[in-house]
């Protein structure tokens, strides 16, 4: 099969994947984060997805074959994992799947490397490597940082909180109560 048809085979499949990523990135009616109507519709997206691209991927062969599949693998990835973190809202989630989809980026390129022979396909390989552990590099520092920002945010919040007690130990009585009911109102207390 010829680069173009590949191409837009490969576009087409790409295409369908997009109103559950719209949905998932709230574009969509269900896009509200936590939404398993929306995780799961995105899940079977990628599913159909995948096995649509993998039948194209059928009338190919040699490398660019290989290469098809590790690309149709690695947009299922994303999906899925997209809509996983999305769905379960949290850094960890984040974080894991970004390292998920730089591993299946990781072995597209390695599919893509070996249509190359000598030292062309180490380089490659080399290449796909180093974009590999600097996604995943950038994904943990990512990661610490949201991580140390949170904290100094709640290191704040609480030194903030301690001000304005200090400050209602100027009132007595019910105005006090108040001022302190007002202060742990204010800073989530």
């Amino acid at each position: 099969m010829h680069q173009p048809t590949l191409l837009v085979l490969l576009g087409a499949a790409w295409l369908s994947i997009a109103p559950a990523q719209a949905q998932l990135q709230g574009q969509g009616p269900a896009g509200a984060a936590g939404n398993k109507a929306a995780y799961n519709l995105a899940r079977d997206s990628a599913a159909a997805s995948y096995k649509h691209a993998r039948a194209a991927c059928g009338v190919i062969t040699g490398n660019p074959k290989d290469v098809c599949i590790a690309d149709a693998k690695a947009a299922r990835v994303r999906t899925e994992e997209e809509a996983n973190a999305y769905y379960l809202n949290t850094l960890k989630a984040y974080t894991q799947s970004r390292m998920r989809i730089a591993a299946a980026n990781f072995e597209h390129d390695k599919a893509r490397c070996n249509a190359v022979t000598g030292n062309d396909k180490d380089v490659c390989i080399s290449q796909a490597k180093a974009t590999l552990i600097s996604v995943q590099a950038d994904a943990r520092a990512d990661s610490k940082t949201m991580e140390a920002r949170a904290d100094a945010r709640a290191d704040k919040q609480t030194a903030a909180y301690k001000v304005a007690r200090e400050k209602c130990d100027a009132f007595a009585g019910a105005v006090k109560d108040n001022c302190v009911s007002a202060a742990k109102i204010q800073f989530g207390k």
